[in-house]
């Protein structure tokens, strides 16, 4: 017997919500940026800005996912799609939540799951779904449905390109907020007012991070290889080899990990996330609904201190991956994706810029870094503490970055 039709469509699962609630807390403190105008008896009244509701009531939308052909209906995108996909994400979000490097992984799908939840999670709210239509010019909400669909995993090729730094909010009395986006993409040259909704920056973009928080106490940042090489490229400029639904290879083994925020950090990342959602905000404490209360700088500055860096000094310099099969030709990637059909693979001429402004790059990091928390990979061939001890030494004057 086949269950009812569902109506209440939350593009926020609910599962993903509580994981922003503190302990034995069942409710949000839920900020509606935009209150709606009402009347009551002739007269105009702003409803309340400012709500204490539970998840159920929350990231919610009557209808969204319901798929209407003539006098018919159907939730089947709500229970089939979304729901295998919520299903697999939910684990996966369980996963990097704790993640401590490859021995906290139960395999390699936690990863894949991962990014499929998100590329879901980036198109099923409202904004995304406003979003699809209005660059493909639609018109009818079946239809914008239907071709949300076909564009699913748009940016998967590129997270999986990127650098991945796990951060902690621990050490931190603030912790990470929950908007209408649960994920974000953060470029400090494109300011939130030259972006109406539903615009957004383009992941393409060379300056271009992706936040994603996994809970109150835990963050991912992923940021472009190209960028981690050179920090002083123009933000707005398209990254090498920008691209979709292409074959792209990750080492899990150099995801990020372990760096514990401090609280002005934690309330820079709750800015960008309130100043990049659509109308609500939500958080387990009335006062992290407002972060620039407190916030040491503006928008143009947050990141100058390149806190949304990854460790620079933990960073491979990889410049071609080759994979192997039994039964098929091996794949063949340089350190941008790009295959050997590719006019520009292995370009000397940008390998030659990437080995020096990688070495500029680490030098500045560690000084405008110095005395903070950092990041750690696995340690396989003692890589991580090695990598620690030169950066120590550089900062110590007793070794030289080449």
């Amino acid at each position: 017997m086949s269950s009812p039709q569902s109506h209440v469509h939350h593009y926020v699962a609910r599962w993903y919500q509580r994981r922003f609630l503190k302990p034995g807390q069942s409710k949000f403190y839920y900020l509606d940026l935009h209150p709606a105008i009402v009347y009551s008896n002739g007269v105009k009244h702003e409803r309340n800005h400012l709500l204490h509701w539970g998840p159920d009531l929350c990231f919610f939308k009557d209808d969204l996912y319901t798929l209407n052909v003539g006098t018919l209906s159907s939730d089947q995108i709500e229970k089939r799609f979304f729901g295998a996909i919520d299903a697999h994400g939910q684990t996966a979000v369980n996963v990097f939540s704790n993640f401590g490097g490859v021995r906290s992984m139960e395999g390699p799908e936690s990863f894949h799951n991962l990014v499929l939840y998100m590329d879901a999670q980036r198109f099923r709210t409202r904004r995304g779904l406003d979003w699809v239509r209005k660059a493909l010019r639609l018109t009818n909400h079946t239809r914008t449905l239907m071709l949300m669909q076909q564009i699913f995993q748009l940016n998967t090729t590129m997270w999986a390109e990127g650098i991945w730094d796990i951060v902690r909010a621990r050490r931190s009395p603030t912790k990470f907020i929950i908007t209408d986006d649960p994920f974000t993409f953060f470029n400090h040259r494109a300011f939130p007012r030259a972006m109406p909704y539903p615009e957004d920056v383009g992941l393409e973009l060379a300056g271009t991070r992706t936040i994603f928080r996994l809970s109150l106490d835990w963050c991912l940042i992923i940021t472009h290889l190209q960028l981690t090489r050179d920090p002083w490229m123009k933000p707005l400029a398209l990254r090498p080899n920008a691209r979709s639904y292409q074959n792209a290879v990750k080492s899990i083994l150099d995801i990020q990990f372990g760096r514990e925020l401090e609280e002005d950090e934690v309330l820079r990342i709750n800015l960008i996330l309130k100043k990049r959602a659509a109308r609500y905000v939500a958080a387990a404490e009335e006062e992290w609904l407002y972060p620039e209360r407190r916030v040491s700088t503006g928008w143009a500055r947050l990141d100058d201190d390149w806190f949304l860096f990854p460790n620079l000094w933990k960073i491979p310099f990889t410049t071609k991956t080759i994979m192997g099969w039994n039964d098929r030709p091996p794949l063949v990637l340089d350190a941008h994706g790009r295959t050997p059909m590719h006019r520009h693979f292995e370009d000397k001429e940008q390998h030659d810029r990437d080995w020096k402004t990688r070495f500029d790059s680490q030098r500045e990091w560690a000084k405008r870094r110095a005395g903070r928390s950092v990041a750690h990979v696995d340690n396989f061939s003692r890589a991580d503490e090695v990598a620690d001890k030169i950066m120590k030494d550089y900062l110590a004057g007793k070794a030289e970055v080449a």
